[in-house]
């Protein structure tokens, strides 16, 4: 492949892409608008116009913001790449600093400064001014200025030393450096899943346990009837930043903890939120968390081995806008393939939302059988309803983005398991 051929099909993908990003919005912004005026029928008796319009108002302001960051983006994307951003950053990088690993840090940082600098504002817009309009923020100043230098801390304390045994990996393992740095990928990702719940996330929220005795009886009942084994029931302020709820699963193997945001338990029922568990645990009990960690590694090694087979390809470097001046640094070659990269993976995004989508109906079908569907179906409305989640998406949107069904869908799905329990 020459150069000129890999220019046009890169500058192909992201014209196609982007377009039908475009599309993607405007027919989404259309569908919600269009459907404004009335609740579904489904949804009429728990949800009132009122927060239905406010719903929809969300869903469309949030859409115009993000087709403007997306524009933004792709602007500087092609500044980076063909306009020769990336290979001035290299270069003014390279007259401050001396030694391979100390410049590939620096080239690395100051690209992350420069994209920063492009989202913070959109960051931002959302939190402080969507968020706000529509009653979901409760995050001040202070905390998303003590938020922002945490994560930046943590970011250099675990980033700086993976960086730099990639960068070591890269230089020093031959032809087959791709398949040692998946390794190593793969192994800090795991420590990462044991290592959260302890040391990384008190730093940013408090987390108490489960002082409610009934409901805590009430899940461990449950957990044991589906033959589940959890560390501790907590209880995270999430009030703190967001009135929006939820609950997940965190840690790893024996480590596993069970977390309710208190928003979420403030608005739903004992019931409710033992079947909004049990739907959680059914992502446990279909094995979908392991699919997903093994999708997401397999995943991994074929686009470190893609990378393994481009990065000594000179087209592949003049062909986005880095004159090849011998051996290019393992830096430049790292950065180059992970910022085109999602311009060609774009495309994936409705067969990942897909197998997400189904993922989410066996563990809502798992829950039906573990407790009532008609609480789990009580639960959904509440949230979409205090989460001002669109109940009327596009179709073609929401296969493309979504990963949760509908509400029309998922809730008729779960009905058909209330009408038989």
């Amino acid at each position: 492949m020459t150069a000129s051929i890999f220019t046009n099909l890169f500058v192909a993908c992201v014209v196609v892409s982007f377009s039908f990003s475009m599309w993607l919005t405007w027919r989404q912004i259309r569908h919600v608008a269009s459907h404004r005026q009335q609740v579904p029928n489904a949804f009429a008796a728990a949800i009132t116009l009122e927060a239905h319009q406010k719903a929809a108002d969300y869903t469309c302001h949030k859409a115009r913001v993000n087709a403007i960051e997306e524009s933004v983006s792709t602007v500087l994307l092609l500044a980076l790449t063909l306009g020769g951003g990336l290979a001035w950053l290299f270069g003014t990088s390279a007259t401050f600093t001396s030694g391979t690993y100390l410049l590939g840090l620096t080239f690395i940082v100051g690209l992350m400064v420069a994209t920063s600098v492009v989202s913070m504002p959109f960051e931002l817009y959302r939190t402080f001014i969507i968020e706000a309009r529509y009653g979901f923020n409760k995050t001040t100043w202070s905390t998303y200025l003590v938020d922002t230098l945490k994560g930046l801390l943590v970011a250099a304390f675990i980033g700086v030393p993976l960086l730099l045994v990639t960068f070591w990996l890269m230089e020093k393992m031959g032809s087959l450096w791709w398949l040692y740095v998946w390794l190593t990928w793969t192994g800090f990702s795991i420590a990462m899943m044991a290592i959260y719940p302890t040391f990384i996330a008190p730093l940013f929220n408090k987390f108490a346990p489960l002082d409610d005795m009934a409901l805590k009886a009430r899940i461990e009942a449950l957990l044991v009837k589906c033959g589940f084994q959890a560390k501790g029931l907590f209880v995270m302020d999430g009030s703190k930043r967001s009135s929006h709820g939820n609950a997940y699963f965190t840690g790893f193997g024996r480590n596993k903890q069970i977390v309710f945001f208190d928003t979420l338990l403030a608005r739903l029922t004992p019931a409710e939120i033992e079947a909004v568990l049990a739907h959680e645990l059914g992502h446990f009990k279909r094995k979908h968390i392991a699919k997903r960690m093994v999708s997401t590694f397999a995943v991994t090694l074929i686009i470190l081995a893609l990378m393994g087979w481009v990065i000594d390809k000179s087209w592949f470097y003049t062909g986005l806008g880095l004159a090849q001046a011998g051996t290019p640094h393992v830096a430049v070659s790292l950065v180059l393939f992970f910022t085109v990269l999602p311009v060609f993976a774009f495309w994936l995004t409705p067969l990942a939302s897909l197998t997400s989508r189904k993922h989410e109906f066996e563990a809502d079908a798992y829950a039906a059988t573990e407790t009532n569907a008609v609480d789990l179906v009580a639960a959904l409305v509440k949230l979409y309803r205090d989460n001002a989640s669109t109940l009327t998406p596009d179709p073609i949107h929401s296969a493309v983005y979504d990963s949760h069904p509908p509400a029309a869908i998922r809730v008729a799905h779960l009905n058909k398991f209330a009408s038989v329990h």
